[in-house]
């Protein structure tokens, strides 16, 4: 990874770290590009139980570079070659579980971004908001689906269309982040979550939970057609070395010893 983005592996979490600390991890699109290439890796890792995103220093991401003295929201050369959503995969479309850390203000992509991830632990005092109205473009990362359906259509719109900032505890209570906690202690929760994910959780039930849940929303499906897939990957895990393995090992109470393996045995969710 380039210095813009580092990777560290511990005890099966993977962190990311936006590494732009003296511009406050001011977003670039070489950065994007980076992110992607380590979401794509870690997802096709089966030592990859959980992903942590952070920043480092005191911020995690205050949105779009401005410092090199163009906008990067100037009219595209290439209208063809522009995406709002360059983040691909975005964390909701990985198997594998995102904790954002959000340790530091997060302002316009740089919360859009955290908004990809499946849990959301933020500083009680940083700022946050989706100010790209304010600065006469449109909100981006799939932000005005993410937020509606983690928050209600209600919260999204206020968010989206007044461009206002808010603290770590207005962001719990609008239903946009799981907790809110002293900066400092930002990075070690998200961490206790992950390192849990990566013991205590089987791989291959997580990957199908989560992409049943994401897809679940993205698609519309109806508490009946939920309940169909989640017998359809019933079937896939029952019976299997894991599924005994977790029952062995709650009954000995002992940490379990998963050996499935996302990357050799997974297969799309079918269709309700």
């Amino acid at each position: 990874m380039s210095p813009d983005l580092t990777v560290e592996m511990s005890d099966g979490v993977a962190v990311l770290t936006l590494n732009r600390p003296d511009r406050r991890n001011a977003y670039t699109g070489e950065m994007g590009a980076l992110l992607s290439q380590a979401y794509r890796s870690c997802d096709d890792d089966d030592d990859v139980r959980a992903i942590v995103l952070t920043g480092a220093g005191t911020a995690f991401c205050a949105g779009a570079d401005f410092s090199n003295g163009t906008s990067p929201f100037a009219s595209p050369g290439d209208p063809a070659g522009f995406t709002a959503s360059p983040i691909d995969p975005a964390a909701f479309e990985l198997r594998t579980p995102v904790i954002a850390a959000v340790n530091g203000h997060a302002i316009g992509i740089g919360l859009t971004l955290a908004l990809q991830a499946d849990i959301r632990i933020v500083a009680e005092d940083a700022k946050y908001g989706v100010v790209q109205v304010r600065r006469g473009v449109i909100p981006d990362c799939m932000s005005h689906w993410t937020l509606a359906r983690m928050a209600g259509a209600a919260v999204a719109a206020e968010i989206l269309l007044t461009g206002r900032t808010f603290d770590g505890a207005d962001a719990v209570a609008m239903g946009i982040a799981s907790r809110a906690v002293p900066a400092t202690e930002v990075v070690d929760r998200a961490m206790d979550i992950a390192r849990d994910i990566a013991v205590n959780v089987a791989p291959m039930s997580a990957a199908l939970s989560k992409r049943l849940l994401w897809d679940s929303l993205a698609n519309g499906y109806s508490a009946r057609q939920v309940a169909w897939m989640e017998t359809q990957l019933h079937h896939r895990v029952m019976g299997t070395d894991d599924a005994r393995e977790g029952v062995a090992a709650f009954l000995d109470r002992r940490a379990p010893r998963w050996s499935g393996s996302v990357s050799r045995d997974w297969a799309e969710l079918p269709e309700p």
